[in-house]
């Protein structure tokens, strides 16, 4: 981020008009201003990035503080979300046809990162902003941390951190009121975005038209899931109770996020999963990998309980589309042809339109 220098006043021999002074001064902090916003620093109280208004703020209060322009059609905002207690960022790709001013709505898909990851993930590891960009759609991957997409129970005493409040409340809100946002919505999540995509979709029935699912974990209170998860957690420097709290003590609370629990609500939404279920390296992997290695014996997990919410859909009549391909690590070489493959079927799903 560069920052206009400070040039010295220059001396001159004689006093200006008062009049002329003032009116350089203004002229200067109007440049200063205009220079500033072009580095996307916040502005209190003034337009962003061309917009004709200050940004909207979330019911709960969560506001933009900052505004970056990475290139013509993507963003990096900075939230301050009182659900999360601190200020996070939110990677935003406009489309094309995108205008500040404009009074058209355009739709969203969500974009959720796994554990261990950040809002970069997605353009680190795919070419999600070539995939938007053929569409006239607003694609948002907002901040997730290792957060397990849930308002962390914290032993029955709630409070800080809420992801789910803040992904499904606040980044919603703030992407609606003030980037021109509908109310059409999708979502695709790899990992624990994958699980985050669906329970999303099962709590707030409606919410999305369509959600996609990549190896994300559908039953959390599968045989020896939970210690994995707890595990995994704890590796991550979490306490592993605070975020669905103790699994039998607890277990409504755990019930209350599971998928395969939430099926049910899941009946109108368009759904999709996808997971490796032979722990055995794919195309892209390495060949020589032990089977004890995290990222083969964690997709066999994986894949074990994407294969019961099959099952449980199944029983439950609600349509679905799987595609539980065998060989594959936990990991982008198996997930990105797949999100090739359904990110039309997304576009398409909420109106959006090919460009």
């Amino acid at each position: 981020m560069t920052r206009p220098d400070d040039a010295p006043a220059s001396r001159r021999s004689r006093p200006r008009s008062r009049t002329r002074s003032r009116a350089r001064d203004r002229g200067g902090l109007l440049l200063a201003l205009a220079a500033l916003a072009g580095t996307g620093i916040a502005l209190p109280g003034t337009a962003q990035a061309g917009r004709a208004a200050p940004f909207r703020a979330a019911d709960t209060g969560a506001r933009i503080t900052a505004e970056t322009r990475l290139g013509p059609n993507e963003v990096d905002i900075t939230i301050d979300s009182p659900s999360l207690g601190k200020a996070v960022k939110t990677r935003i790709l406009l489309p094309r046809d995108w205008q500040a001013g404009s009074t058209a709505k355009w739709p969203v898909l969500y974009a959720y990162h796994g554990g261990q990851d950040d809002y970069t993930s997605w353009p680190r590891n795919t070419d999600i902003e070539g995939w938007a960009a053929a569409y006239n759609a607003i694609v948002v991957m907002p901040e997730a941390a290792d957060g397990a997409y849930t308002d962390w129970y914290n032993y029955g005493f709630g409070g800080t951190p809420k992801w789910e409040t803040f992904h499904t409340q606040e980044v919603v809100q703030l992407i609606e009121r003030n980037y021109h946002a509908s109310t059409t919505r999708a979502a695709i999540g790899d990992s624990a975005g994958g699980n985050g995509a669906i329970a999303y979709a099962a709590r707030f029935p409606g919410m999305f038209t369509h959600v996609a699912s990549l190896s994300g974990v559908l039953w959390l209170r599968a045989p020896g899931m939970p210690s994995l998860i707890m595990a995994t957690n704890a590796l991550n420097g979490q306490d592993p109770f605070a975020i669905y709290g103790l699994v039998f003590l607890n277990a409504a609370n755990w019930r209350a996020h599971d998928p395969y629990e939430l099926a049910p609500r899941l009946r109108g939404t368009k759904i999709f999963f996808s997971a490796g279920t032979t722990g055995r390296p794919g195309p892209g992997d390495d060949p020589d990998q032990p089977p004890w290695a995290v990222g083969l014996f964690s997709e066999k997990a994986v894949g074990d309980t994407n294969v019961a919410f099959r099952d449980r859909m199944d029983d439950l009549g609600i349509p679905y589309t799987a595609h539980l391909y065998g060989d594959g690590q936990h990991d982008w070489p198996a997930w990105i042809p797949v999100a090739t493959r359904v990110w039309p079927d997304l576009m398409a799903s909420i109106g959006a339109r090919r460009l």
